[in-house]
């Protein structure tokens, strides 16, 4: 029987990095199929960055204000996620869109996590919009980018209540935890597994 091949992983980040340890320490158990490869992010200076390079990852950064172009700093961004041939790339609080080159290289294989459960509450503010409406239940996706705004196939989802005495901050602090193990769960299962998408569903299993 063939030995299965470790996923390559390429990690985005833009800030503390908390979804990026969480897959560092899964990656740990070379059971859990995949390794992180790099890191990269559009800003220095931050923890997420330090995470991979106390794990000894390398990292790159590129900064749009450092770029001419919106375009330029997209092709520059694609360019070196490239150069480490990942199975996948995880944005893992990654607050920058991925433009039309980047989708191109790795559409299918860019995936992304939302705090709701999409198609409700896409955009910046899912916890607050799903509070402010009123809702019983809200969660996180996981669901692989396209060009739209949070409109991209489903890989999973978490669900977590809303409690009564929830504001804004701790119902968000919940739903990061339940993103966080959705994240490892399902990023691993994509790697050990593979996936297919058609019309919209993805399903595990290549």
């Amino acid at each position: 029987m063939p030995t299965r091949r470790t996923a390559r992983l390429v990690v985005l980040v833009s800030g503390a990095g908390t979804n990026l340890q969480a897959l560092l320490d899964a990656t740990a158990d070379p059971a859990y199929g995949a390794a992180v490869v790099a890191v990269g992010a559009d800003r220095d200076g931050i923890e997420g960055l330090a995470r991979a390079e106390r794990a000894g990852i390398p990292t790159f950064v590129h900064r749009v204000k450092d770029h001419a172009t919106r375009e330029e700093w997209d092709a520059a961004m694609t360019a070196s996620c490239a150069s480490y041939q990942p199975d996948l790339v995880v944005s893992a609080g990654f607050m920058k869109l991925a433009g039309a080159t980047f989708l191109e290289a790795f559409g299918g294989r860019y995936l992304n996590t939302h705090p709701a459960l999409l198609p409700s509450f896409p955009g910046m503010h899912g916890a607050a919009d799903a509070l402010e409406h009123g809702v019983k239940v809200t969660g996180a996706t996981l669901f692989v980018v396209d060009a739209g705004v949070d409109t991209g196939p489903i890989v999973a989802q978490a669900v977590v209540p809303v409690e009564d005495d929830d504001d804004v901050e701790s119902l968000h602090e919940r739903i990061k935890v339940a993103e966080r193990r959705m994240l490892v769960d399902s990023v691993g299962r994509l790697a050990r597994e593979g996936f297919t998408i058609t019309d919209r569903k993805v399903r595990f299993g290549s």
